[in-house]
């Protein structure tokens, strides 16, 4: 059995259908907190209330599940936590915890738990960014995504508890609404182009990140799973990258397909110091070479598609 934790988040809605899709609806247990799930979610397979801070509840749910693999989403996002510092840390850190000491006392087989370029920080070399380097991320998301990375190592290296994770970019998708993150930006400006023609941006217009298609997201988190443990180096620390864009040059595409967009910019301090302190762009070889990591969109190709699906939507 397999339990998604955050399953009404961006990612985790996602990932719960392409799961159940390869592995059955009865073997996917979407894991929900606070936000409540999408209707078809909850009528299509198991669901459970799993609030990650709280050990009891976790343990038993994954008691009463049979818990073998756990792709864990739940997380509080880049500047949400900066506004709430506390409630980050108890989701973002002692909740990573949580799930760590309850899966290796549970028999859980493996652990999925996706970090991010936040995990960086202003020391870290800006391009093409190497896999192991300086971290020293300043944000409290950021120094949560560190910690998950050095305790998964650790939980996998004394007690070969098989923990893996990615440090995945801004993710783009038409399914489900922009949220607090930082890089969701990006998804907003579609939303803008097609309701009203113009979007205000928070961030400059040559702030350059590296930026990710969900198909792509979801088949690297999948790919990783797969993966031969044994050909295995890294664990819970993987660059992907598929493309780097600014904001101005995502303004410009759209307006390939939409002439009538207009942007403009009123920088928000908070998210505009935070994307400054990321990459531009991340050197994958590790990932490639490890487990045959390869994107299968650029940025031409998710403008195109996220734009036609998302008009589709609104329309």
């Amino acid at each position: 059995m397999i339990l998604v934790t955050g399953a009404a988040g961006q990612i985790g809605s996602e990932l719960v259908g392409e799961l159940r899709a390869r592995f059955g609806s009865e073997n996917v247990v979407a894991g929900k907190h606070r936000t409540p799930l999408p209707e078809a979610m909850e009528l299509a397979g198991p669901s459970a209330l799993v609030d990650v801070t709280n050990r009891q509840e976790l343990d038993t749910t994954i008691k009463n599940y049979g818990i073998k693999t756990v792709f864990h989403m739940s997380s509080i996002l880049s500047a949400l936590a900066e506004q709430n510092v506390e409630t980050a840390h108890e989701v973002n850190i002692n909740g990573v915890f949580n799930l760590f000491q309850i899966s290796l006392e549970n028999d859980v087989e493996q652990l999925i738990i996706p970090s991010s370029i936040a995990a960086f920080g202003p020391d870290t070399p800006k391009t093409n960014t190497p896999n192991d380097t300086i971290q020293k991320p300043n944000t409290v998301y950021g120094i949560s995504k560190v910690f998950t990375e050095l305790m998964g190592n650790y939980y996998q290296q004394k007690f070969d508890l098989d923990v893996r994770g990615i440090r995945l970019p801004g993710v783009i998708s038409w399914e489900t609404e922009p949220t607090a993150g930082t890089t969701d930006y990006a998804v907003a400006m579609f939303y803008g182009a097609i309701r009203s023609n113009q979007y205000e941006c928070y961030l400059k217009p040559d702030t350059r990140l590296p930026m990710m298609y969900m198909p792509d997201a979801i088949k690297a988190i999948l790919d990783i799973s797969k993966a031969d443990y044994l050909s295995l180096n890294h664990h819970c620390d993987f660059n992907v990258h598929a493309m780097s864009f600014t904001p101005s040059e995502l303004a410009n595409c759209i307006k390939d397909i939409n002439p009538s967009f207009q942007i403009s910019y009123k920088i928000d301090p908070l998210r505009q110091s935070i994307a400054d302190s990321w990459p531009d762009s991340l050197d994958d070889k590790a990932a490639r070479m490890e487990w045959g990591w390869k994107p299968a969109f650029d940025m031409r190709s998710l403008v195109n598609d996220m734009y036609k699906n998302l008009e589709s939507k609104l329309t």
